[in-house]
């Protein structure tokens, strides 16, 4: 007999798909059931005992899921997470991340969800004279679409909370990698991206002159935290910053994994080509205090370690095409790498 049910959006992505396999796991009682668009998700990253539906979130109903499995917690992963496409793309942008959001908010609301668990994002924080790392008190000052958007789903959970009662955890990732996560997509996920790029003998591009500050975070290392983040009082309405590993340049974050692809693949080592620079914030990366104090995050998988696993993971996968949009919203200003030959 299942204690209850919890539902995961964006089941097919990286954290989705990870985080269903974990709770069925390390948490069996509960029922998990999967929502995903397949916009960007992976087929075969749904775990089986997934009770799985393909719903639109910006477009589909879904109450008949709430009202079925009458869920316990919700765990809001659906996203189009590309940052630098969002002033690109910025209707469909604001549909897949505010428009989502706020049918995931109505559903909780109405059946009495005893937890939101939303993935914001550290582009919340822009820049605005903030020098990083960031921490969860400082304003939000998002520099783009996909900011504003996740910007905006957090103030409406906040609102949602205050007039509704709807408990919640806001959680702002680091930028988190590992197996399941989609290669195939040439404008997110930049470690996924050069992965695409080497297995298919092209350089991996850098954007600018390199120097640019990120942390990156191992799914591994989240999968308990993100629990924790839903069943731990503390956590009640709070927003968390996720992760607390140290940053490194974008150009060294490229030269571990080339060494990488050179020891591990006979392909040798990829080339770096360096492009026009986007428009994005210098240094991101953000204090994980919080998440170590509150949701126990432990740094545990150093960045070559990581970039190692999920190498030999996507040296496994299939052929696949490149998701490369036919026609932007907008393309004025568009970067030279992303525009038609």
């Amino acid at each position: 007999m299942k204690r209850g049910s919890i539902v995961v959006t964006g089941v097919a992505g990286l954290l989705g798909s990870n985080l269903a396999k974990w709770i069925l796991v390390h948490h069996p009682e509960y029922e998990v059931v999967g929502i995903d668009a397949m916009i960007g998700g992976i087929e075969t990253n749904v775990p089986q005992a997934v009770k799985f539906f393909k719903r639109d979130l910006s477009k589909d109903d879904i109450s008949d899921i709430f009202e079925r499995f009458k869920p316990t917690y919700v765990f809001h992963f659906a996203a189009f997470a590309a940052e630098g496409l969002s002033p690109f793309i910025r209707k469909f942008n604001y549909e897949n991340n505010v428009i989502s959001t706020a049918a995931i908010v109505n559903e909780c609301i109405k059946h009495n969800v005893k937890r939101l668990i939303y993935t914001s994002s550290m582009s919340v924080y822009g820049h605005g004279g903030q020098t990083p790392p960031f921490t969860e008190d400082m304003p939000r000052c998002p520099i783009d679409p996909y900011g504003v958007s996740k910007a905006a789903c957090e103030m409406d959970i906040e609102i949602a909370g205050e007039q509704h009662d709807l408990d919640y955890c806001i959680i702002r990732p680091h930028n988190v990698y590992g197996p399941g996560q989609n290669i195939w997509d040439p404008y997110r996920n930049v470690l996924g991206i050069w992965m695409y790029r080497a297995m298919h003998d092209l350089p991996m591009r850098i954007y600018g002159d390199g120097q640019q500050k990120r942390a990156f975070t191992y799914i591994d290392d989240i999968l308990e935290p993100l629990w924790n983040a839903a069943v731990l009082p503390e956590a009640s309405r709070r927003i968390i910053n996720m992760g607390n590993t140290p940053p490194v340049t974008i150009e060294t974050a490229a030269t571990t994994l080339q060494n990488i692809i050179d020891c591990e693949s006979p392909i040798g080592p990829p080339k770096i080509e360096y492009c026009e620079a986007r428009h994005e914030v210098k240094n991101a990366y953000a204090s994980g205090k919080l998440s170590e104090e509150l949701l126990g995050f432990r740094w545990n998988t150093l960045l070559g370690e990581g970039l190692t696993v999920m190498w030999r993971w996507a040296c496994t996968m299939p052929p696949r095409d490149l998701q490369v949009w036919d026609k932007y919203e907008l393309d004025k200003g568009l970067y030279s790498y992303w525009k038609k030959s």
